[in-house]
């Protein structure tokens, strides 16, 4: 059989003209040619046949609901209109071909007629241009997954000096079918070449392939119209915003079920980002913050159940069959294989851990004391580590005076550790991803006298002030907040407003960022006659926090007064780094009586970690360790020579090796031997220890009248 193409002006290569059952067909064909190699009966074909796709009266009359909503509710007030329907095709467009790997641009170009008419869209309720532009996707796919397939089965020359481009997000479409084709030749080598540098031979890891692509393309040809459906939708959603979302019935329900159980896993949230599950953040009081080797944006490649079954790759898996591997029974064991974030391919580790429900207690605040000395002088200082802002509103709401909230745990190890005679507190949210809103203004006020925490705007333009419920400070003496690129939403509050009160000093990293307010709306509820399968949930913004001076948290966090040098990388981490989140903007400021400006103070502080800077060891290790890791960061092509991967991979690990043993030197301890050795010893928190250095300045500080004085002049 043979299939010849003809390309026109309005055709997309590789297309007869139209659409619809004619993809399905042509798919089929493509699938059974003789000249490939490869037949439907190698993937179980019957089974993986594509699913039929077609819009039904309940899609359209949630795509017009939703269109209603995001006009009334959202904050921004957005118009459905021309200019918003481009940035949905885009938006669309990227979520079905992320990496640029199976589009052509033949077919970006067909695409271009929908440009201007997904509002339509939206608004009638014609799904066609949504579920042709997914029958083009569905059809490259197979195309290519069919040819990486092919190509497995010749073992690739690992000799040659070529290269695989794996960011391809500032190059253009691929123009060509052959170019497609030298891409995928180049993918299938790239992947079959991390494998190997895991200790795998070529025989294992073409089987490998051969089930990761074989599953790659039985995954998109069952996905169906409801799958669709609410990729376009969500698509749709987050043009307004990243945190503005649909759910289809089916994921509805599954979300239902998943907040009402006890989770039992790992403890970390999970997101897919092309082919690879990252970690998005870990869960304070689940097994992996327990065991806690496994970080944010480290990526799972590979999922094993107990000690001796054999790994399953998850790659190119869709995320909720990941975590369903995860999951399990408490008290099993769970083994991943983690590519930590910053390392390349073929540097991947093992993790074992014992499934478990979030431990409460792990979850709780916490306390401990540390001593700092430098040039004679030892101050004992304080750290409380509050992992969340948490409550227990069943208790509170049963008028049980002794329930459990951040507030109350704070406040008492607060008095736990004055009567351990501490001179100064570190407030620790580092990782702590926000929580219950009145636990932040609750907390602000065990530092403050009285008067306003946050402002919180609407859609509407109204603005509502909440205020420090409780009447007078506990504490005052030195304080410091210690921050990172993940504390946010309710951590942000808190600590932009200890720095508005100049209460105390914020340092570390710049915050996440996330300064808006969700609605969730269940639309079932909102109409009269409700379809046998349910509606879906729409989450949209409808509200924004304000700093007591009217700037906003939203997008640009808050700033530390002292930075402290982290591994995080703002550029991938946090709000400023999310397409399309609603920008920084102020407000009118609402009165507030301010302490002393520390304006001065936090100069002198700058100027005394600057030099601790370059001074430090382990601070300069630290350093050195970035830096490294931005250099990796920073390459957007690899080496397709086995010889050349295992140099550069080896390479890493020694300058890794001097960088730890000129840190010992400096510190008069004993070289490592290896880099296990260095990996099995448990290490020094570096930033907690910088923290009480420079509450350690901050409390000199305070007791240098002239310093107060010229603050007061400020």
């Amino acid at each position: 059989m043979h299939v010849t193409f003809r390309p026109n002006n309005s055709t997309p290569a590789g297309l007869w003209p139209g659409s619809g059952a004619w993809l399905t067909v042509l798919a089929a064909v493509l699938l059974l040619l003789p000249a490939a190699g490869w037949t439907t009966a190698d993937a179980d074909a019957e089974d993986d046949a594509p699913s039929i796709l077609a819009s039904d009266a309940r899609h359209r009359q949630v795509a017009r609901m939703v269109t209603r909503f995001v006009e009334r509710q959202h904050y921004s007030r957005t118009r459905v209109d021309d200019s918003l329907s481009a940035t949905v095709l885009d938006n669309y467009l990227k979520s079905l071909d992320p990496g640029k790997q199976y589009f052509l641009e033949a077919d970006i170009k067909y695409f271009s007629r929908y440009r201007q008419r997904l509002d339509d869209v939206l608004r009638d309720g014609d799904l066609e241009p949504v579920f042709d532009v997914f029958r083009l996707y569905r059809l490259r796919a197979q195309q290519n997954l069919g040819y990486a397939l092919l190509a497995l089965q010749t073992e690739p020359d690992f000799t040659l000096d070529e290269y695989f481009r794996f960011d391809r997000e500032d190059l253009p479409w691929i123009s060509t079918s052959a170019q497609m084709q030298d891409f995928w030749r180049r993918r299938v080598k790239n992947d079959a070449l991390n494998l190997i540098l895991t200790g795998k031979d070529w025989t294992e890891s073409s089987e490998i392939l051969k089930k990761r692509y074989e599953g790659l393309l039985k995954r998109v040809n069952q996905l169906d119209s409801d799958d669709v459906f609410e990729t376009f939708m969500n698509s749709f959603a987050r043009t307004l915003d990243p945190h503005s979302s649909y759910l289809s019935p089916r994921q509805s329900e599954e979300y239902r079920i998943q907040m009402s159980l006890s989770y039992q896993g790992i403890g970390a949230s999970l997101q897919l980002e092309d082919d690879l599950v990252k970690v998005l953040n870990v869960i304070p009081g689940g097994p992996a913050a327990i065991d806690g080797r496994i970080q944010p944006d480290d990526r799972i490649t590979a999922v094993g159940q107990g000690a001796d079954e054999e790994l399953v790759d998850v790659v190119g898996w869709q995320l909720d069959d990941v975590v369903q591997l995860i999951r399990g029974p408490q008290g099993t064991a769970v083994r991943l294989q983690i590519l930590p974030a910053g390392t390349m391919p073929g540097e991947e580790v093992m993790i074992d851990l014992v499934r478990d429900k979030i431990k409460l207690e792990e979850q709780a605040a916490s306390a401990d004391t540390l001593e700092v000395e430098r040039d004679g002088e030892k101050i004992r200082v304080g750290v409380i580590t509050v992992p969340s802002f948490y409550q227990d509103f069943e208790a509170r709401n049963r008028g049980d005076k002794d329930y459990v909230s951040t507030t109350r745990d704070v406040e008492r190890l607060i008095g736990e550790l004055e009567e351990d005679d501490v001179d100064g507190l570190i407030m620790d949210l580092r990782g702590n991803g926000g929580g219950h809103l009145s636990e932040a203004t609750a907390l602000t006020g065990l530092f403050i006298d009285r008067g306003p925490v946050v402002q919180l705007k609407d859609t509407n333009g109204r603005i509502e002030v909440l205020e420090d419920p409780i009447p007078t400070a506990m504490y005052r003496g030195p304080l410091v907040v210690l921050v990172d690129r993940f504390s946010a939403s309710a951590s942000e509050i808190f600590a932009a407003a200890i720095q508005d009160y100049q209460r105390g000093v914020v340092i570390g990293q710049q915050t996440f960022g996330k300064g808006t307010v969700q609605n969730l709306y269940v639309l079932d509820q909102y109409v009269r006659r409700v379809p046998e399968e349910g509606l879906g949930q729409l989450t949209l913004t409808i509200g924004k926090y304000y700093r007591i001076t009217g700037g906003s948290t939203q997008h640009r966090g808050v700033l530390p007064d002292v930075d402290l040098p982290s591994a995080v990388d703002p550029e991938t981490i946090g709000e400023s780094s999310r397409e399309r989140a609603l920008p920084w903007d102020q407000i009118d400021a609402t009165r507030f009586d301010a302490d002393v400006p520390l304006n001065d103070v936090i100069n002198e502080l700058n100027r005394s970690q600057r030099e601790r800077l370059s001074t430090d060891p382990d601070v300069r290790f630290l350093i050195s360790d970035i830096q490294a890791l931005e250099e990796v960061r920073a390459q957007k092509q690899l080496s397709l020579n086995l010889e050349t991967r295992r140099d550069e991979r080896e390479s890493r690990r020694e300058q890794q090796l001097a960088r730890e043993n000129q840190r010992r030197a400096a510190l008069g301890l004993e070289p490592a031997a290896d880099l296990k050795e260095v990996e099995s010893e448990e290490r020094a928190d570096v930033l907690k220890s910088q923290a009480g250095q420079v509450l350690l300045d901050l409390v000199n500080l305070a007791n240098r009248p002239s310093m107060l004085s010229q603050a007061t002049e400020t």
